[in-house]
């Protein structure tokens, strides 16, 4: 039996540290059972911390915690998410994807989650009992590329897999500000030019957004934690409803607008 069309998702992790700071973002995804009432059977995250020369998904029996970041309080290294593996859907994914006409999709046996992934997890699903797969983004490609990878994807959404890209909406870490006042110019710009695109379905400047968004090169100076909105946005199909379901912001350049995506028939 078909399950209900699941909605796809974006979610600015922001720093490791949400995973323990008091910050808004955090209880936004505390709360995520108000977001997403229904159970997803699996989860496919895209992470913009996992990066690699073509499409790899991670297929293991049981996730480890990466903690890729150095420098933060030894609490955030105490912190274990050891969610299940998902092999059968990696290895749907992969079906999908080399259907779909990518020519190269591969398999690593051996990596867990990275923070992009299991930060956010911890919050929205503490129990750590869904069975979680990791697909990687290609820093050297295109937003188009990441956007036909979420094409790729779509069936997923009626065999009960949530598909959760996790980047950042505004990600410039050299430009962070500790000073306590608002957002940058730049980087609102930039976020108010996302929120807008999305929601009147501009899929295409999206997927080109570092010549058509202002401030896009300030906003991301790489491309790779924007890269997973664009195969959210692809996953729900290109008359797809954008909601923004969380904005705020740390340090005056740090975004944390997140978006659900409704596939509209």
């Amino acid at each position: 039996m078909q399950m209900p069309m699941m909605n796809t998702y974006f979610i600015s992790h922001g720093s490791p540290t949400l995973a323990i700071e008091d910050l808004p973002a955090r209880h936004f995804l505390l709360n995520w059972d108000k977001v997403l009432q229904q159970k997803p059977k699996a989860i496919l995250v895209i992470s913009g911390h996992w990066e690699t020369s073509v499409p790899t998904v991670n297929i293991v029996s049981r996730n480890s915690t990466i903690y890729d970041f150095y420098g933060f309080p030894q609490e955030m290294y105490k912190l274990q998410y050891d969610a299940p593996g998902a092999p059968d859907l990696a290895k749907r994914v992969k079906e999908l994807m080399i259907n779909s006409g990518f020519k190269t999709v591969k398999e690593d046996p051996r990596r867990g989650l990275d923070h992009g992934a299991w930060v956010p997890l911890s919050l929205m699903y503490p129990n750590a009992d869904i069975p979680v797969c990791q697909l990687s983004v290609q820093p050297t490609q295109s937003g188009e590329h990441h956007y036909k990878m979420g094409q790729a994807l779509a069936p997923l959404k009626s065999e009960g897999v949530l598909i959760m890209g996790s980047g950042s909406a505004t990600h410039n870490l050299r430009a962070l500000a500790f000073d306590g006042k608002g957002p940058a110019s730049w980087a609102q710009a930039f976020d108010n030019w996302l929120t807008e695109s999305l929601i009147n379905g501009r899929h295409d400047e999206v997927n080109h957004f570092e010549e058509k968004a202002p401030c896009a090169r300030m906003a991301h100076p790489y491309p790779e934690h924007l890269f997973p909105l664009h195969v959210a946005l692809g996953a729900a199909g290109e008359r797809a409803k954008a909601e923004l379901i969380h904005n705020s912001w740390s340090h005056g350049t740090l975004s944390y607008s997140s978006y659900a995506f409704t596939t509209v028939q």
